[in-house]
């Protein structure tokens, strides 16, 4: 089953490269042509995740104060964190996703390179028997692909069709795959033949250069990459970088000296076409990220002087609404003369015109009057 899935991706990159090698008669320039066809084709989405990369570490200050002020709340944490990706417009997953794209690729390139007859030929599994067939009654020697060399023997019977091709070109599709690239054989290993360095000459130096000249390329495009991405301190995105920057070199070296040079061949494209595309893409959107800012910030500036000028006008309206009540006539209160106590007295105590201020217990009679 995944043989077969397996097959049904391959189909698509070994038409590409088929047709590039049809066009340059060279196995390194179709390698080449196909690294930069697929880096155009999947150039879209890494341009929307590079640039979400690029936001991601502008708003890290934003992330660490964050996380400093919710270090002992992680939902609270997660909750404000998720806030402010929705209001920055950021996928914190979209650059890892896209940075894994070209593992699938680097597979099928080397299936593609390592079957060449049914991969890169597309011939079925009854054309390679016919091929073995013919490959044998001329003398191919089939215990050559005995061990290890047993897993790469349709480019051994690729090679042995390149140098007899007459004798197969009755089979429908049979290509005759020259492997030969500035003066190097491809299909080598430089793991293989690396002992013979001092004594192989420009042949198997160009073989170990290749693994060498890949995984220094691979550094120098990730600290191209950390720089880009304003990756530094002592932060977890900040170490990942660091980590990651060692370990694809490393990897490249060992895919470059145990695999196929063709796989080397690819790598060094899509490392260089990589530093190219990051160079670019940091210029470009390092400024466009300013003039957004910029923006951003007049336009915070803009809303804070609406603010004001909207709490200004509503002061006055206000102000103006209470002048206008105190200019309003009131009605005049009747004047309420205060009552004094004992002040009133009845007819009874009244002499005269004055009123005298009798108690209850006045008595006229009292002085014998």
């Amino acid at each position: 089953m995944f043989s077969t899935i397996g097959y049904y991706i391959c189909i698509p990159f070994a038409w590409i490269l088929r047709l590039f090698y049809n066009l340059t008669d060279s196995y390194g320039l179709a390698l080449i042509l196909f690294t930069l066809i697929v880096k155009l084709v999947l150039l879209p989405f890494q341009l929307k995740s590079k640039k979400s990369m690029l936001r991601m570490n502008q708003f890290q200050p934003k992330m660490r104060e964050i996380q400093e002020k919710y270090a002992n709340n992680q939902q609270k944490m997660n909750e404000e964190l998720q806030l402010l990706y929705a209001q920055e417009g950021i996928n914190p997953m979209s650059g890892c996703l896209w940075s894994l794209l070209p593992f699938p690729i680097i597979i099928a390139l080397y299936s593609i390179i390592r079957l060449p007859l049914s991969r890169f030929m597309m011939l079925s599994a009854d054309a390679v028997e016919q091929v073995r067939s013919i490959a044998a009654g001329l003398g191919y020697a089939a215990a050559e692909t005995a061990g290890r060399s047993a897993f790469y023997e349709e480019i051994q019977l690729a090679q042995f069709i390149n140098n007899n091709f007459d004798a197969f070109s009755g089979i429908k599709g049979v290509l005759k795959v020259n492997y030969n690239f500035l003066g190097l054989d491809l299909t080598v290993m430089p793991g293989n033949v690396w002992r013979d360095v001092f004594t192989g000459g420009w042949a198997v130096i160009g073989l170990v250069l290749i693994p060498i000249i890949s995984a220094a390329l691979s550094f120098y495009q990730s600290k191209v990459a950390m720089a880009g991405n304003g990756q530094s301190g002592d932060d977890a995105s900040a170490r990942t970088g660091r980590s990651m920057m060692y370990m694809m070199p490393l990897m490249s070296l060992w895919i470059g000296f145990t695999l196929p040079a063709a796989l080397g061949v690819y790598w060094i494209a899509n490392s260089v076409f990589q530093i190219i595309q990051d160079v670019i893409l940091n210029r470009v959107y390092s400024e466009q990220m300013e003039r957004e800012e910029t923006e951003k910030e007049r336009a915070k500036r803009e809303a804070r002087v609406a603010k004001m000028m909207a709490a200004r006008e509503q002061q006055r309206a206000m102000q103006e609404k209470m002048n206008q009540g105190r200019k309003q006539p009131q009605k005049k209160q009747p004047e309420k003369r205060p009552e004094r106590k004992g002040s009133s007295t009845s007819e009874a105590g009244r002499v005269g015109e004055r009123p005298y201020a009798r108690g209850r217990s006045y008595d006229p009679e009292h002085y014998g009057e």
